[in-house]
């Protein structure tokens, strides 16, 4: 029987979340000689290296399993790029080793990409989510994913379309706007992009590390970089840029370092508005979100140190990608 439709997952040192992404795929409803999966690690990963040899083991039971791997870490788009490089089929169907595909997935996708008749076009399919109770400001902003016009947690892309394309953009060398940039490439040339909910992904949202807002903020200097490559598209989809509040939270810290070689009245005006302004952002990122103590004093801690990080991390992105528009 024929390849018909490959599935790759980039993935790093992350065996367990892997494994539930592979055993799901592994339960597919298509017939598992009609597809292969292919596992690309960013850089060197001999816990997952040694997953997926255990699990090819077992290749009677299972649809065709391998794995490559970068020699450095590049990014998820130069693994994704390696991945469907080395595919079989004329439909490629991408997602995260931290999602749980639903068993209809492959045939979802293999199913709309016979009725659109093939050639050059991409798919995205449902993202879903779970969380259970009043979520924290980090599960609430993943759950945003559910939203998404283009995700690579659930997409497929034909082999045709890909090479037309020359696949994801290796620019973006974190898990940031990547999609996008694929996103906005396969619209600049014309390469429709249709939606089928038969193609359905779990996404958990993982374990998180106090203070994960922060770490996230670097991502936003890759918003510089979409926006110099795709103007427009940029403008008229996403527009991301830090809130005038954060602005106005940085000239009150601002206020308060110069306010020494001021008059008094300068530094207490600064301070005062400096704590009008982070209330109202730590009131906003509250808003639906859980009130137990360390989610609380969290938010208060992020929310005084966010509005000049994020500032930060987009200018740097502006000055480092030569986009000092945005």
């Amino acid at each position: 029987m024929n390849i018909e439709v490959s599935v790759v997952i980039p993935t790093l040192n992350r065996p367990a979340l892997l494994q539930k992404c592979l055993l799901a795929l592994f339960q597919q409803s298509a017939a598992r000689h009609s597809y292969e999966i292919i596992v690309v690690t960013d850089g060197p990963d001999e816990q997952s290296l040694n997953l997926v040899r255990q699990l090819a083991s077992t290749k009677e039971q299972f649809p065709i399993l391998k794995i490559l791997a970068l020699h450095a870490h590049r990014g998820p788009a130069a693994a994704r790029n390696l991945g469907w490089r080395m595919a079989q089929a004329p439909l490629v169907i991408f997602t995260d080793d931290d999602c749980i595909p639903s068993p209809d997935l492959v045939t979802g996708y293999l199913k709309k990409f016979r009725q659109e008749g093939a050639g050059a076009i991409a798919f995205t399919g449902k993202v879903r989510v779970p969380i259970a109770g009043t979520p924290s400001d980090h599960e609430k902003n993943i759950a945003q994913l559910e939203n998404a016009s283009f995700i690579t947690a659930n997409c497929a892309i034909s082999m045709e379309a890909l090479t037309l394309t020359n696949g994801f953009d290796e620019d973006f060398t974190m898990a940031w706007r990547e999609d996008s940039a694929m996103e906005f490439c396969l619209l600049k040339r014309s390469i429709p992009i249709s939606f089928t909910a038969e193609a359905a992904v779990l996404h958990p949202v993982r374990p998180s590390r106090w203070g994960v807002s922060l770490r996230s903020e670097k991502k936003n200097m890759f918003n510089a970089l979409l926006r110099k490559k795709y103007k427009d598209l940029y403008d008229r989809r996403i527009r991301s840029k830090p809130p005038v509040l954060y602005y106005g939270i940085l000239l009150a810290v601002i206020g308060m370092i110069v306010s020494g070689f001021l008059p008094s009245y300068i530094g207490y005006t600064s301070l005062l508005v400096w704590i009008m302004l982070t209330a109202l952002l730590i009131r906003k990122r509250l808003r639906g979100t859980s009130r137990q103590a360390a989610h609380v004093l969290e938010m208060i801690f992020t929310s005084m140190v966010i509005p000049p990080l994020s500032i930060f991390w987009n200018l740097y992105g502006c000055i480092r990608f030569k986009n000092l528009s945005i």
